[in-house]
């Protein structure tokens, strides 16, 4: 094999995991799994596909190594192959928000009209976790956060926040985050939690950022 042959295969080969991701389905899925194991019944209820459809679009990311399957008892479910996975759809989703004016539009558009145009990021975040006037919300499904949360934060599912607005404080500011940046569960409670004289930003991130942003700073 000569030089112009080994590059040839390797980037061909390569080229065919990035055609796996490159489907809007399949980047959500990937997204959807980052926040911890699937079954397709789950993941087709979480996108709006159909059973049928959203097996498929898991075939194609499990042929190309980028999820796993794991049996528990009659029911398979379908997490991502390992954290890079889930790091390269945030490189991919990062170069997006940067760089394409029209993802840029989408969500200032989206924000402006939930009243979360102002998020917090991350570095922000840890910087004033010590202060005692800050509560971080996470608003994702139960199951969610006991998969994995970030340290110090309260779990209020978005679909309770209105029956249990009475356990929070009009004194506290209420940091609120999901899955990441295209989840909406954080702007429905910044907007529901403004509407009713409560001080709140979301967090532009989700867990899985945190996660590989610790695991970085650890590895230093």
């Amino acid at each position: 094999m000569d030089k112009r042959q080994f590059k040839d295969r390797v980037y061909t080969i390569l080229s065919g995991l990035v055609k796996a991701m490159a489907n809007p389905h399949r980047l959500e899925i990937i997204d959807l799994l980052g926040q911890g194991e699937r079954s397709v019944e789950e993941i087709a209820a979480e996108t709006g596909m159909s059973i049928a459809n959203a097996s498929q679009h898991l075939q194609v990311l499990k042929q190309s190594n980028l999820v796993q399957i794991k049996r528990n008892g009659n029911f398979i479910l379908y997490r991502l192959a390992n954290d890079n996975v889930y790091k390269s759809w945030k490189d991919l989703r990062e170069i997006g928000m940067e760089s394409l004016e029209e993802v840029k539009k989408i969500v200032k558009d989206f924000r402006e009209k939930k009243s979360s145009f102002e998020p917090m990021r991350m570095d922000d975040l840890l910087s004033r976790m010590e202060s005692s006037n800050i509560i971080l919300l996470d608003v994702r499904p139960e199951q969610e956060f006991k998969a994995g949360h970030i340290p110090k934060a309260i779990n209020i599912p978005i679909d309770q926040l209105p029956g249990r607005i009475g356990e929070l404080k009009r004194s506290k500011r209420y940091v609120a985050y999901c899955r990441g940046p295209f989840c909406v569960f954080a702007d429905d409670a910044v907007q529901f939690l403004t509407e009713k004289g409560f001080k709140a930003n979301r967090l532009e991130e989700g867990y899985p950022d945190w996660k590989i942003k610790f695991q970085a700073e650890t590895v230093r």
